[in-house]
């Protein structure tokens, strides 16, 4: 698959909530850094990650663009609440490597009636 086709996919799995499914998309020892919080390293970790985000949160990932440049794909997004953000997936052999994502999570948990963490 190419990065765009990966980042497609990614976003069908994180609508669904499924985090299992969205784990098999990274590298055994790929990097998801959301950059409001510490990087998790490792796909058992992305996978803890997404479980316990899904349980906090209903959460739905609407593609404003995807672009597409050698081994990485930009992802432009907004939610139904109106939250809007970019993340970049380095993508290798049809696998995200590295994943770095930008938002508010400041006005995504007042959003979402979350605590201040």
């Amino acid at each position: 698959m190419t990065p765009k086709q990966v980042v497609e996919v990614w976003v069908e799995r994180f609508n669904a909530g499924d985090a299992l499914e969205l784990a098999e998309l990274y590298h055994n020892d790929a990097i998801n850094h959301q950059v409001t919080q510490e990087p998790v390293k490792g796909r058992d970790a992305v996978q803890a990650m997404f479980e316990r985000e899904f349980a906090k949160a209903n959460m739905e990932c609407i593609i404003e663009a995807i672009h597409e440049a050698g081994d990485v794909a930009a992802l432009e997004w907004r939610d139904p609440l109106g939250l809007r953000g970019c993340g970049f997936f380095t993508v290798r052999d049809g696998r995200i490597s590295l994943q770095r994502g930008y938002w508010d999570k400041l006005s995504f948990l007042k959003m979402h009636g979350l605590p201040l963490e």
